[in-house]
């Protein structure tokens, strides 16, 4: 890994995608439009505009995205068999930039209970579509789902594959918010210090935030060599939604004596960002919710730090 990208955060937004999952949360083709333009306009380097298997409805909204945005690179998922990396490829086409993130479950009990595969045959199945996936962009992203719960030396194992297969940005999620900052910081330290050629990768996270501890997790992560964060706007996502985009931001910012890297993010966009998602979605952003709530830089008495003047003025 370079300096440049050693000094650079890059923020992967999945609100299209993941926070669409939210229940209640659909949005039409020319709303994903109008939330995909304002995410260019706040710098996001990777857009996850959709899951282009899901449905023709999915597929035509990231082709549309893909036809528009410039600045953003536009990503589908995609799980790793043929039909869904070919619908990736077809719908990001378009795209001066675009991104297959393809995945597949690697935890025993994933493995075991939902795909009923073996071992070997997952580690197949990944480097599979990673080479398909390349037939389409030279920019490929793996994730191993459920990576919380795999055993490390199987991760280590899929994650050498599929970077020998020319995946360039390894995902490691935490599919069930599970883990907290302690231990996730430690698994990716041990993945970057432990997977061949790990210095010729981008590492990611994805963090969801069903015990609270979303943010943590992915701050842990980067002060543990990961590059890339996965996260929504307002934290939304399915169950207790993802990590909130505008806290990791606003944290590795604020805390420069702490975070050796820095995101593109326009941080005067956060709030209009924050706004257009809540009304077009439905979800009300509640008046404590750190960097975006009415509330967040108010108070009635007690001590007014100064990161938070400062964090207002970036604002």
């Amino acid at each position: 890994m370079n300096d440049t990208i050693k000094d650079r955060l890059i923020i992967f937004d999945t609100t299209l995608r993941d926070g669409e999952q939210s229940p209640g949360a659909a949005m039409t083709k020319e709303e994903k439009i109008r939330i995909a333009r304002q995410l260019e306009r706040l710098g996001v380097d990777v857009i996850e505009a959709g899951f282009a298997a899901a449905s023709p409805g999915d597929a035509d909204a990231i082709k549309a995205i893909a036809q528009i945005v410039q600045n953003s690179t536009v990503c589908s998922l995609a799980r790793a068999n043929e039909k869904d990396v070919r619908a990736a490829g077809e719908a990001i086409r378009p795209a001066k930039s675009g991104r297959i993130h393809t995945f597949i479950a690697t935890s025993p009990i994933h493995m075991e209970k939902k795909l009923r595969m073996q071992p070997d045959q997952v580690v197949e199945a990944a480097v599979k579509a990673v080479k398909m996936a390349l037939e389409y962009t030279d920019n490929v992203e793996f994730s191993a789902e459920d990576a919380v719960r795999s055993e490390m030396d199987f991760l280590c194992r899929v994650f050498d594959a599929v970077i020998k297969a020319g995946a360039k940005t390894i995902n490691v999620p935490d599919t069930v918010g599970y883990s907290i900052p302690g231990l996730w910081g430690e698994r990716i330290r041990q993945l970057v210090e432990r997977v061949p050629n790990s210095d010729k990768v981008i590492w990611s996270t994805h963090c969801h935030n069903d015990l609270g501890l979303a943010v943590a997790n992915s701050l842990a992560a980067v002060m543990n060599g990961a590059r890339q964060v996965e996260c929504t706007i307002n934290g939304l996502g399915e169950r207790a939604g993802n990590a909130s985009l505008e806290e990791v931001v606003m944290a590795v910012k604020t805390r420069r004596d702490v975070f050796t890297c820095d995101s593109r993010i326009d941080t005067t966009q956060i709030v209009p960002t924050s706004k257009l998602v809540s009304t077009i979605t439905g979800y009300p952003v509640q008046p404590n919710k750190a960097i975006v709530g009415a509330n967040a830089f108010a108070h009635e008495s007690g001590i007014h730090p100064g990161w938070r003047a400062q964090a207002s003025r970036d604002l």
